[in-house]
C-alpha cells in the first residue's frame, strides 16, 4: 500500500464527496506517482509547526505571567489580552503536538476519540481567538471613542462576565459540530479539524458567524477610532493642551496589528472554505492543494504571533519578558521585580475633556 493509499484510508469519511475525490487525486496525482508527499514538504510543515508550538507555550505564558506579575499591566483591557494568550494556548498543548505526531507516522492512529478531542480543542482556540479579538476591539473603541461611560461598563467585574460570556459563545459554537459530523481527520494537512465539504449551508453559516461577521464588528471600531484620532490631531494644534497620549496610540497600533494579522492568516483559508461551499463542484478542483495546505499552516502560525508583537510594539511588555527571563537564571528577582515595573495604586479616574481624552487610567496601560 502506497504512502497516497494510506492517506485515503485514514480517512475515507473526508472524501464522501465526489468533488473531494476529484479535489484530492488531482492535485497529488504527482505525488501518487512517486508513492509519497516529498520529504521536503513534510520537513518543511513539521519545522513550521515545531516553531509554532514552540513559540506559542513560551510567548504566551510570557504575555499571561507578565500582566499577572506587573501591576500596571494588570488591568481590565488586558483581561482580554489574557484570555486571547489562553486561547493561543489551547493549540499548542495538545492539538498540534497530535498534527506532529501524524506527519512523522504519515496519518492518524491515535483513535477516534483523540480525533474528536483535538477537533474539539482547535474549534475552540480559533473561533475563541477571533470572539477574543472582537471583544478587545469593541473594549478599545468604548475607552477612546466614548470614554466618559467607559469605567462604568468595564469595571473589573463586568469585564470578568463580558470573558466568560466570549467563552460561552465559543462552547455554543463549537457543540453544532458534533451533530453535524464535521470534526474529521484530514489526510492533506494531518489533521482533525472542521471538514467544509460536509454542509454546504452549515460551512457558509460557519464562515459567516465566526470569521466574516466579527471581522467586520472589528473593522468597524478600528476605523471609528482612526476617523477620530485623525479628527482630534488636526484640531489639537490650536490646543493648548494635547488630547491623546502616546502610550494610548501605541497600544491601539498594537491590537490594530494583533487584528490585521489575524485576518491575514485566517483569511485564506476561510475564503477557500467559502468558495467552496458556494460552488464546490467548480471551485474545489481547482484549487491547488499546496494552497490548501498553506493557507491551514499559515493559520496555525498566527497562534505564536500575538506575544511577539506584544514584545516589540509595547514597551511595558518587552520590559516585563525581560524581567521573567532574567528571574529564570536569578530567581531572587523574581520576588523583588513583581511589582516594580508598576507600583501605582488604583486612583479615581479624571473627567475626560471633549473629544478624545488622555484616557489615564490608574488601572495601567492596556497592550
Amino acid at each position: 500500500m502506497t504512502r497516497t493509499e494510506r492517506k485515503v484510508v485514514c480517512s475515507p469519511e473526508v472524501f464522501d464527496m465526489p468533488e473531494n475525490v476529484s479535489f484530492f487525486r488531482n492535485h497529488t496525482e504527482v505525488d501518487a506517482r512517486s508513492g509519497a508527499r516529498p520529504t521536503w514538504a513534510i520537513t518543511v510543515l513539521a519545522s513550521v509547526l515545531i516553531f509554532t508550538t514552540v513559540v506559542d507555550v513560551l510567548g504566551n505564558l510570557l504575555v499571561i505571567i507578565a500582566v499577572l506579575r506587573n501591576r500596571k499591566l494588570r488591568n481590565v483591557g488586558n483581561m482580554f489580552v489574557v484570555s486571547l494568550a489562553f486561547a493561543d494556548l489551547v493549540v499548542a498543548f495538545y492539538p498540534y503536538p497530535l498534527v506532529l505526531y501524524a506527519i512523522f507516522h504519515d496519518g492518524w492512529s491515535l483513535g477516534e476519540t483523540q480525533c474528536m478531542v483535538s477537533g474539539f480543542l482547535m474549534g475552540l482556540s480559533v473561533i475563541g481567538s477571533i470572539f477574543n479579538i472582537t471583544g478587545i476591539a469593541i473594549n478599545r473603541y468604548c475607552y477612546i471613542c466614548h470614554s466618559f461611560s467607559y469605567d462604568k461598563f468595564y469595571s473589573y467585574r463586568n469585564t470578568l462576565l463580558l470573558v466568560a460570556f466570549i467563552w460561552l459563545l465559543t462552547l455554543l459554537a463549537i457543540i453544532p459540530n458534533f451533530f453535524v459530523g464535521s470534526l474529521q481527520y484530514d489526510p492533506r494537512v494531518y489533521s482533525c479539524t472542521f471538514a467544509q465539504a460536509v454542509s454546504t449551508s452549515y460551512t457558509i453559516t460557519v464562515v459567516v458567524i465566526h470569521f466574516i461577521v466579527p471581522i467586520a464588528v472589528v473593522t468597524f471600531c478600528y476605523l471609528r477610532i482612526w476617523i477620530l484620532v485623525i479628527q482630534v490631531r488636526r484640531k489639537v494644534k490650536s490646543e493648548v493642551r494635547p488630547r491623546i497620549k502616546p502610550s494610548d496610540m501605541r497600544n491601539f497600533i498594537t491590537m490594530f496589528v494583533v487584528f490585521v494579522l489575524f485576518a491575514i492568516c485566517w483569511g485564506p483559508l476561510n475564503l477557500i472554505g467559502l468558495a467552496v461551499a458556494i460552488d464546490p463542484e467548480t471551485v474545489a478542483p481547482r484549487i491547488p492543494e499546496w494552497l490548501f495546505v498553506v493557507s491551514y499552516f499559515m493559520a496555525y502560525f498566527n497562534s505564536c504571533l500575538n506575544a511577539i508583537i506584544y514584545g516589540l510594539l509595547n514597551q511595558n511588555f518587552r520590559k516585563e519578558y525581560k524581567r521573567i527571563i532574567m528571574s529564570m537564571w536569578m530567581p531572587g528577582l523574581f520576588i523583588q521585580e513583581t511589582s516594580r515595573g508598576g507600583t501605582e495604586a488604583l486612583k479615581s479616574r479624571p473627567s475626560p475633556g471633549p473629544g478624545l481624552n488622555n484616557n489615564e487610567h490608574a488601572k495601567g496601560e492596556t497592550v
